[in-house]
């Protein structure tokens, strides 16, 4: 085996066939398929969120779908953590991990090596700092930091006191300030990796879209959406996704049905175009037309991953 798991990625706009090409594509290399999208992590956001049902995943592995409660955050560093806890256990199985999804960041921080300030935590620290401002007072930490950090605290009022023993914990866990300890983050591979874009001339990728939408209604996603509003799901991160806050607004009697219809359709569309400018700027993307045969693509991408060969026999 290698030492690091040779990762895949397919990325793209919503509606553009992701979930369909990873299983097809899982079922020829012998891989097993990642989230990569933020809000399928939530349990009861299927519809709004073109979760992939159990037929449709055809008997392949799936992580990291349906591991939070609807109520429950969920941050960037906690997604790179997890889903690299799946890759390595993918590897050791002998399969091909497949991340898939169309959230940027997301995917980039597990490929990639992201840190975050929220990881360089430590809860003994961050109590002696509690227990050193209430016994000195903030000015005395205020000046702990003007030493350590002078950056940090022209940013920070001395009466900030949670941000002041943020920026304290941070030296004190990582040796660093918060810009040195994220400073470059992002540009060094943590993985041997290939990244597979589908691509959809704009136009059409809207009127998918739009189909896609008007489909989801008829599946039952304003009933989906009022379920998660009648439990109480309100102002949480969750239901700020597109396709629930429109349709939260229409509850709250802010909008008409139609009128928050066309609002997702509209919010959804200028998605799209934010996931495709980050896709092409911060990411390495090997594009094919999202309307080529689906077996056209994935021998093509077979075609590509001959020189990663040695990576997928030694992972399989």
């Amino acid at each position: 085996m290698t030492t690091s798991p040779f990762v895949i990625a397919i990325v793209g706009p919503t509606a553009s066939g992701k979930t369909a090409l990873s299983v097809d594509l899982s079922k020829r290399i012998g891989g097993e398929i990642i989230n990569g999208d933020a809000m399928q992590v939530y349990k009861g956001l299927n519809i709004g969120t073109a979760k992939i049902t159990e037929e449709e995943k055809q008997g392949v592995p799936h992580y990291l779908f349906d591991i939070k409660e609807a109520t429950e955050a969920f941050s960037v560093a906690e997604y790179q953590e997890n889903v690299r806890s799946a890759i390595d256990a993918i590897h050791v199985k002998g399969k091909i991990p497949i991340i898939v999804g169309g959230t940027g960041l997301y995917i980039q921080s597990v490929l990639y090596d992201f840190r975050f300030t929220e990881q360089a935590s430590d809860e003994e620290v961050r109590l002696n700092l509690e227990r050193q401002l209430i016994e000195n007072g903030p000015e005395a930490l205020y000046e702990k930091l003007q030493e350590a950090d002078p950056k940090s605290a022209e940013k920070i009022h001395p009466n900030n006191h949670r941000r002041l023993i943020r920026a304290l914990e941070i030296i004190e866990v990582t040796g660093k300030t918060k810009n040195a300890h994220e400073d470059g983050k992002g540009q060094i591979p943590i993985y041997e990796h290939f990244i597979v874009g589908l691509d959809l001339e704009r136009a059409l990728l809207y009127e998918r879209i739009d189909r896609r939408v008007d489909a989801m209604m008829e599946k039952g996603l304003l009933e989906e959406a009022k379920g998660l509003w009648d439990a109480g799901v309100r102002n949480v991160q969750s239901v700020k996704a597109i396709g629930y806050k429109e349709l939260h607004q229409y509850f709250e009697g802010t909008l008409t049905i139609d009128e928050a219809v066309a609002l997702i359709k509209k919010n959804t569309r200028n998605y799209a175009k934010r996931q495709m400018t980050y896709f092409r700027n911060k990411l390495d993307v090997h594009w094919f037309d999202a309307l080529t045969d689906r077996e056209i693509i994935i021998n093509g991408i077979l075609s590509i991953l001959k020189d990663f060969d040695q990576n997928i026999s030694n992972n399989r």
